[in-house]
């Protein structure tokens, strides 16, 4: 049987644990030059540190991955997300496959889950090199579901723009939604400053630091929720493989949110 979100005492109003992690194919880096000897090349520590991964993984609802490797020659042909919602006990895994550089690698977002999704699309992201995608996921049904989406943006900020414009267009009809994931911007920036103000999507008011994992100092990577969801506390898991640190979350729901029949049982 499958994890259940805890519930407050009248079981009305359920929290979430959430995660979003870039894990560079499973690659370990503590410095810039390790992304030529570590990211792009296949060596066995890479699944140890997907194992490490997946025993952090075990203590969340919902986790959002980016750079997930799709069995290529960098993540020794190993299908990456599948192989962490096994490792984590998820019974329920998708898997959104993006850029591929030959049999080299192939970049991917992933959603590992502790409930059972009603809907899941994997939306292609508007950019000039073609690649990016979002992870679309409807739990529960009608204006009680909550919608997550898991993504990685680009490194330009007019890229970005225009893929944030994607994203709230997506969220625009649901009041229930969170957006995680690498979005290589700040709070603060143009874009998603314009991505609050087309959506119920709110700031966080304490970013994290995530980026570069061994010496953090950017705000990064987000777990952005919209009204009336909460979030009660929100912090990074320090000493973990990547060149992100991964943020998590635990969420407050309204009451009413995730009916049973969306859960996993």
């Amino acid at each position: 049987m499958s994890a259940a979100p805890r519930q407050t005492a009248s079981d009305a109003s359920p929290v979430l644990r959430l995660l979003s992690c870039n894990i560079l194919a499973g690659a370990r880096v503590g410095r810039y030059r390790d992304y030529v000897t570590r990211s792009w090349l296949p060596h066995p520590g890479k699944r140890a540190n997907l194992d490490g991964l997946a025993r952090h993984f075990s203590e969340f609802d919902l986790i959002g991955l980016q750079e997930s490797d799709a069995a290529s020659l960098r993540s020794g042909f190993l299908h990456q997300t599948r192989y962490l919602a096994e490792a984590a006990g998820m019974p329920y895994w998708s898997h959104q496959a993006n850029r591929r550089v030959s049999r080299l690698a192939q970049s991917a977002n992933g959603l590992l889950s502790r409930l059972a999704p009603s809907e899941v699309i994997d939306y292609p992201l508007p950019g000039r090199i073609p690649g990016r995608g979002a992870l679309f996921a409807r739990f529960g049904l009608g204006n009680e579901a909550l919608v997550v989406v898991v993504a990685h943006l680009s490194l330009g900020p007019q890229a970005r723009a225009r893929q944030l414009g994607f994203i709230a267009e997506l969220l625009d009809d649901h009041p229930h939604a969170v957006l995680m994931g690498d979005l290589n911007c700040t709070v603060d920036s143009a874009e998603m400053r314009q991505l609050f103000a087309r959506t119920r999507l709110i700031a966080s008011p304490e970013p994290a630091p995530t980026f570069p994992s061994w010496r953090p100092r950017r705000a990064i990577d987000h777990i952005l929720v919209s009204a009336p969801l909460q979030i009660e506390r929100l912090w990074t898991l320090p000493q973990v493989p990547s060149d992100h640190l991964p943020i998590a979350a635990h969420v407050r729901l309204p009451a009413g949110a995730l009916r049973p029949q969306a859960a996993a049982a």
